[in-house]
């Protein structure tokens, strides 16, 4: 199993993100390459970079970069737009440079009813070219992640995901991932018995079998529908741990790498116990099946 989180770049990519790796045994990771709160865009270490390259590669580690969380390209806000636009370019650069899959964004908001059928006019008008380009460019795929709920999500619920798609003709080179902890959040059952299934089930019937890309594998603190992006670690919150077995045994997420978000008090431990949990779940005699709907990673 590709199972990994999202490791600190503080101090260094190399430095940081690689001592992770060995302290949690990942072998997929996501990392920030900008602010995850604010607008500012670096150019990087390319020393670092080319160290946690070869890192990566070594460990045959699959990389994935997390966009600033201000991305929103449905807004109202011109300027809102634009910046959304040149930190997604920003991040693919980056992801080309550290041999990144995939870039995951936000899906987005409205923010107001009256703006909501412009909005997807918007990811039309300036996600599609921005696909065109990365693709033309052998940029990495970017991956739409639906939010929590709340306001005026573009996509929270994953049969939301089938207009977003649809705005950007279906493009290629824009994939899916899926958050546990924001589909919960969206009103998704996902402890009841069944309920991780349905809702996968739910997922490839919106975006078709091989459009999933990435697993991002969190619990949470809150209740069903509660619209809070609160994570928790696994089997500690509300959606438990048997949905995380239902996760790893459903044909559309077998060979998916699988990311895991949940708090931990070094960035390291806790993850190390997610990551061992998820392993455990994927080698159970029941988890082992044929997976028609799986796609290798990336592709």
């Amino acid at each position: 199993m590709l199972a990994g989180g999202h490791a600190p770049a503080a101090g260094g990519l190399a430095k940081a993100a690689l001592k992770y790796l060995e302290q949690t045994g990942a072998s997929a990771v996501q990392v920030y390459v900008s602010n995850p709160r604010g607008w500012a865009l670096t150019d990087g270490d390319p020393k670092q970079d080319e160290a946690f390259l070869a890192g990566c590669a070594d460990r045959g580690v699959a990389t994935y970069i997390h966009a600033s969380l201000l991305v929103n390209i449905g807004s109202p806000t011109q300027l809102t737009v634009e910046r959304s636009i040149a930190t997604l370019e920003h991040a693919l650069r980056r992801g080309l440079a550290i041999g990144a899959r995939g870039v995951v964004f936000h899906a987005g908001s409205a923010v107001d009813a009256a703006h909501a059928e412009k909005a997807l006019h918007l990811v039309r008008e300036e996600l599609g070219p921005l696909l065109d380009r990365a693709a033309a460019s052998g940029l990495p795929e970017l991956l739409v992640e639906p939010s929590a709920g709340g306001g005026r999500s573009l996509a929270a619920r994953v049969e939301d995901l089938e207009p977003y798609l649809a705005a950007v003709d279906g493009h290629p080179h824009l994939g899916v991932c899926f958050d546990t902890c924001h589909a919960w959040a969206a009103g998704h059952d996902l402890a009841t018995p069944g309920g991780m299934t349905a809702t996968l089930d739910a997922l490839v019937t919106a975006v078709g079998p091989h459009r999933l890309r990435l697993v991002h594998a969190n619990d949470s603190k809150d209740g069903c529908g509660s619209a809070r992006d609160r994570h928790e670690t696994l089997g500690a919150g509300t959606i438990g741990t048997d949905a995380f077995a239902e996760l790893v045994r459903h044909p559309a997420v077998r060979g998916l790498p699988l990311i895991v978000e949940t708090p931990s008090k070094d960035d390291a431990s806790g993850h190390a116990d997610d990551i061992a949990l998820l392993r455990a779940l994927d080698t159970s005699p029941i988890a082992q099946r044929a997976s028609p709907f799986a796609t290798t990673p990336g592709k």
